[in-house]
């Protein structure tokens, strides 16, 4: 996708998407959101970078899990959490 079509897609200008991307401009909370419908993600994905840590990481792993997979997947980290010792 380009940025004009990532422009276009989320009601958001071209120049200002530019400005966000070259870190010039702040982005909004409200602008996540238009950006991550326009992509068919969930807000956070926007805002996790996977190389800073392991839990975003996991959470970029997990957005790629197929939907059809998604239910055991949470199933299978819920049982692994449940089951730790509080840190």
């Amino acid at each position: 996708m380009s940025l004009l079509d990532l422009a276009d897609a989320s009601a958001t200008s071209k120049g200002h998407l530019s400005s966000i991307e070259q870190g010039l401009a702040a982005i909004t909370i409200e602008t996540v959101e238009r950006i991550a419908r326009a992509l068919d993600v969930p807000p956070f994905c926007i805002m996790t970078f996977p190389a800073d840590d392991e839990v975003n990481r996991i959470a970029d792993l997990a957005r790629k899990v197929p939907k059809g997979e998604r239910r055991k997947l949470r199933k299978d980290l819920e049982a692994r959490a449940t089951h730790e010792p509080a840190t």
